[in-house]
């Protein structure tokens, strides 16, 4: 699976990938707001590398790496994951998430690829409604996905906080 934008590339991820996975997930600023340890190993980058790569085959879906076209470089990643543990109480649901590494930060590269990925979510994978959460302290995060279209419709707690839950429906989405 390739996706192209005006700037980028969103593909599956790939072993190869580790280092710059690694440096995105090693970041305390990256890793501020998800509610998990930064990686200090890049042994761990593998496993996250591993664990995604397993939801593609499981899921038939799962977060990809986002390739920055200019430099040829991962910046981060986007895309939708099926939720297979509850989140909010919703389970076997679509969700947005992304992640990039800082200097790509402000860019507009989390918006272009998330937009790809509600593209496919709702016009290739048909699905009728897509989920998203943001610490509610992320204001980037929260920005964006209002500006996607989301309406948050709920908040849930997390052990580093609390959580912004987000919905959008297919008959909202405008591509």
């Amino acid at each position: 699976m390739k996706i192209e934008t005006k700037r980028l590339i969103l593909r599956k991820i790939e072993e190869t990938d580790v280092e710059r996975m690694f440096l995105l997930d090693s970041n305390p600023e990256v890793m501020k707001y998800i509610g998990v340890p930064v990686l200090t190993h890049v042994d761990e980058a593998k496993n996250v590398i591993k664990m995604i790569r397993d939801q593609y085959t499981e899921n038939g879906t799962g977060r990809l790496a986002v390739i920055e076209k200019e430099s040829g470089l991962l910046i981060g990643w986007s895309g939708l994951k099926l939720l297979t543990q509850p989140v909010n109480g919703y389970k076997d649901v679509l969700e947005l998430g992304y992640r990039f590494i800082p200097e790509f930060w402000g860019k507009g590269y989390a918006l272009e690829a998330a937009e790809a990925a509600l593209y496919l979510g709702f016009r290739e994978m048909n699905a009728e409604i897509i989920y998203a959460c943001a610490h509610s302290e992320n204001n980037g995060s929260n920005h964006i996905l209002r500006k996607l279209g989301f309406e948050k419709t709920g908040e849930f707690g997390e052990s580093d906080g609390i959580c912004n839950w987000y919905e959008l429906q297919r008959n909202k989405y405008v591509p």
